[in-house]
This record gives structure tokens, sequence and C-alpha cells, in this order.
């Protein structure tokens, strides 16, 4: 593994959070909580990443494919949101409901004053592409993380 592999890489786990809050800021795009939990494992990736170049460790670049893989994972999961596959298991993408004996004062009390995106209504960032963000970000990831993987295991252990 080279170093510029291991920055290569880093700096490709910044572009997919950095774009996503680009679409929020420049388009409008609001996220849901399961799009946010998609973002963390990118920094971390990133800052693996970066000791991966510094110390040459293969080890630490696995662990960086394993950490975009977990965003791929939890994007794989949000997709199946977004196709009524299965429910989100995050609270805060369903529904308030009442718990039965609440009046509908206290379910209005118990709202956010701005409500979440649900996390089953995607988001297309391409007209005309049946892709949503949360399944460009799982090519994303499955792609990034195959790179990560395929360096770490080329390439003498430092």
């Amino acid at each position: 593994m080279t170093r510029r592999t291991a920055l290569v890489v880093a700096l490709c786990s910044i572009l997919p959070p950095l774009a996503a809050m680009a679409t929020e800021r420049f388009l409008g795009f609001a996220p849901c909580a399961l799009c946010l939990w998609q973002r963390w494992p990118y920094w971390v990736a990133a800052v693996l990443a970066l000791l991966a170049a510094t110390t040459r460790s293969r080890s630490l670049l696995a662990l960086v494919a394993v950490a975009v893989l977990v965003s791929g994972a939890v994007a794989a999961l949000h997709v199946g949101v977004e196709q009524g596959w299965w429910p989100s298991p995050l609270a805060s993408c369903a529904a308030p409901t009442s718990a039965g004996g609440g009046s509908v004062d206290d379910l209005l009390r118990s709202m956010a004053a701005k409500p979440d995106k649900p996390c089953d209504a995607p988001a297309f960032l391409i007209p005309g592409l049946p892709l949503s963000m949360a399944a460009l970000n799982l090519l994303v990831a499955l792609a990034l993380g195959g790179f990560a993987l395929h360096a770490a295991r080329r390439g003498p252990h430092p």
C-alpha cells in the first residue's frame, strides 16, 4: 500500500458527506435521520485513512473499508425503507402517534417544531435517474469499500 493510495481513500471518504451537505445547502434537500447516520462512518474512514497514510498500515486501511461498508449497510437499510420493504428502526423516521390515552393537544405538544423528513421519502439527485441519494451512497460505499479492501490486501506489511 502506498501513502498516495491511503490519501486518495481519505479524500474519497470525505467527498460523500460533503456532497450530501452541499445538496442541503445549495439545492435545498432535507436529510432524514438515516441520511445523517450514513455520514458518520465516512468521517471515521477519513481519519483512519489519514492514519493509514502516515503509518502505511494495511490493517488501518482494512478498517477504513469496514467503516465505509458500514455506511453502505445503513444505505442498504435506507433503500429498503424507501422501497417499503421494511420499516425504519429509528423512531425519528416514524410519524408521531398517540399512546392511546393522550389528547390531540398532547400529541401536538410532543411533535417537533420543525418536522424531520420521513425516511421513506426518497430524495432523487439526478432528474430522470431512478436512484435515490441513499441508493447512490450504497453504490459509492461498495466501490470505495472494495477499493480500500483491495489496496489493503496488496503490497508488503509495513
